[in-house]
């Protein structure tokens, strides 16, 4: 029935959705609760289920029928209600990358999945005995003995020999099907579908490169010296083994204050739950359904899943007292809070967030206030002097420059991964932008494929830029949810910023693209400049 002033299309569109909602909804809960269970180890044959929901999801997209139908509807014109044709548009991305015969859903999604499985049983080994991430960690942040150190940064890559292969064997397989599709490649058709375009995002970060080169090696020159100092070794002796994070994606603690003796005796989680109630965006549903502390068979990362669109938000972390992991939080619960405040009433389809770059922009918002001394003062009670705010301002703008020379890294290999997963110089090429981005040594005479400890490249393809990009946005909305708190104060307790979020940045889910998206909530489109000037210029 044709409701008024709806045309033929426009009828025909709601029908499809709504039957296609009957069908999708069930798989997509299916897939996200087993997933879950795999990662937290709570069903030795979760993996296999996930799979097969997943395998089971990526079929519905296969239809070449209902594909067809899609993109007739987008391109008659008839269908101008925005909300449709915007679900439209999300759904013809979804066919496109999957029309594709079923053994070859089946085999790419049981790849990917075999490949995370290795990622949450595998334990590394350091002097002779099973260690988790947090153990290596810990040694990195605490042990001065060059030997013990460059062990355990070794013990941490360790995986990347176990998984390297399969990785490699999933990218060609990635890419075949990808050219069955009409792409050059796997990264092409990705960021194509979503709604990005690689030469205007590579353009952006040659930028970002440019622009942070030299501000980024006079900060390399005062964090040498200061390590250099604190492993009495001479600058041009430093390697990776002397930072904190095994990857260098965080700046080493070299700052007078000691950022994780403002965390050490507290309850991250309550601190995390007062902090968002305090912003208007109360967690506590979120956090009750979490998974929230390390253990034996559990994935060893962090992550935030919309289980159903319906209100299941969850999170899975590996919680200690300390200032990453109350970084952690902050961020996976600026996720969890988009995910559930996005309006029930959107349609199923365009209830979540506008982007990945939007979500990773308000988790990146959120997990910066660790070094916010503002934050630390009136959440942390820290009583930090004058000279120590000052102190953990710079520790904030290291820490940014360094996250983003690292996403650099990320987002230059894995292109060039998936230009070519058969060249013969890959592991020589991830420690060629290591040393020219984040201008870290490599050790000499090492051939081993480190690349491939990253967790991303087997299980978030084609995601890391998006990190960037939301740093970027992550600035921008800052600067726009911050016009109504008072000077000198931090976001804690301002219902204003909750209300910014709520409904400049939730509300509309994804009936709006990032791009409209941003200049909905703050008046223009992307800018580096917000950024620049938070940490570059500061």
């Amino acid at each position: 029935m044709i409701a008024p002033g709806e045309t033929t299309a426009e009828a025909e569109v709601r029908a499809f959705l709504h039957a296609h909602e009957g069908v999708i909804a069930p798989l997509l809960r299916e897939s996200n609760l087993a997933m879950w269970a795999a990662a937290t180890g709570a069903d030795p044959d979760a993996h296999e289920r996930s799979a097969r929901a997943r395998a089971a999801y990526r079929k519905v997209y296969a239809d070449a029928a209902a594909a067809h139908s899609v993109r007739t509807w987008l391109a008659s014109g008839d269908v101008r209600d925005p909300l449709l044709r915007r679900q439209l548009v999300l759904l013809d991305n979804e066919y496109t990358g999957n029309q594709l015969p079923d053994e070859t859903i089946e085999d790419l999604v049981r790849r990917a999945t075999e490949l995370e499985h290795t990622f949450t049983e595998f334990r590394a080994v350091f002097a002779g005995e099973r260690v988790t991430n947090n153990q290596l960690v810990d040694i990195l942040a605490t042990e001065r003995g060059e030997a013990a150190r460059r062990e355990a940064w070794e013990a941490s890559k360790q995986i990347g020999r176990e998984v390297a292969e399969p990785l490699r064997e999933l990218v060609r397989r990635r890419n075949e099907a990808a050219r069955s599709l009409g792409f050059p490649n796997f990264y092409v058709m990705e960021l194509r579908l979503q709604e990005l375009d690689e030469e205007r995002l590579f353009a952006v970060l040659d930028e970002f490169r440019d622009r942070t080169d030299a501000p980024f090696r006079r900060f390399r020159d005062e964090l040498d010296a200061r390590l250099a100092g604190r492993f009495g070794v001479p600058a041009e002796a430093l390697r990776p083994w002397h930072w904190e994070d095994p990857f260098g994606q965080e700046a080493p603690g070299v700052g007078a204050v000691a950022l994780d003796e403002v965390f050490r005796d507290s309850d991250p989680v309550r601190v995390a739950a007062d902090f968002f109630r305090g912003i208007g965006l109360p967690a506590d549903d979120v956090i009750a359904r979490s998974d929230l502390y390390e253990r034996e068979g559990k994935d060893q990362h962090a992550f935030c899943m919309d289980v159903d669109r319906e209100g299941d938000v969850r999170m899975l972390c590996n919680m200690r007292p300390n200032e990453k992991w109350m970084g952690t939080l902050l961020h996976e619960l600026g996720h969890a809070v988009y995910d559930s405040y996005v309006p029930r009433d959107l349609p199923f389809f365009l209830r979540g967030p506008a982007h990945i770059l939007s979500t990773e922009a308000v988790a990146m918002y959120m997990g910066r206030l660790t070094r916010d001394p503002a934050w630390l003062r009136e959440v942390m009670n820290a009583g930090l002097s004058d000279a120590e705010a000052a102190d953990v301002r710079a520790q904030l703008r290291a820490g940014m420059l360094v996250a983003a020379r690292w996403m650099l890294v990320m987002a230059y290999f894995e292109r060039e991964l998936y230009r070519d997963p058969d060249r013969a110089d890959l592991n020589t090429l991830w420690w060629d932008l290591v040393e020219r981005l984040q201008m870290i040594r490599r050790p000499e005479g090492r051939d081993e494929p480190d690349w491939a400890s990253k967790i991303h490249l087997s299980g978030a393809p084609v995601y890391y830029h998006n990190y960037l990009l939301g740093e970027l946005m992550a600035s921008q909305m800052s600067a726009a949810a911050r016009r109504d708190t008072p000077r000198g104060r931090s976001i804690a307790g301002q219902e204003s910023v909750g209300r910014f979020f709520r409904e400049k940045i939730f509300r509309p889910g994804a009936s709006l693209d990032w791009q409209e998206l941003l200049v909905h909530a703050t008046g223009e489109g992307l800018s580096p400049r917000f950024f620049v000037e938070d940490f570059v210029e500061a």
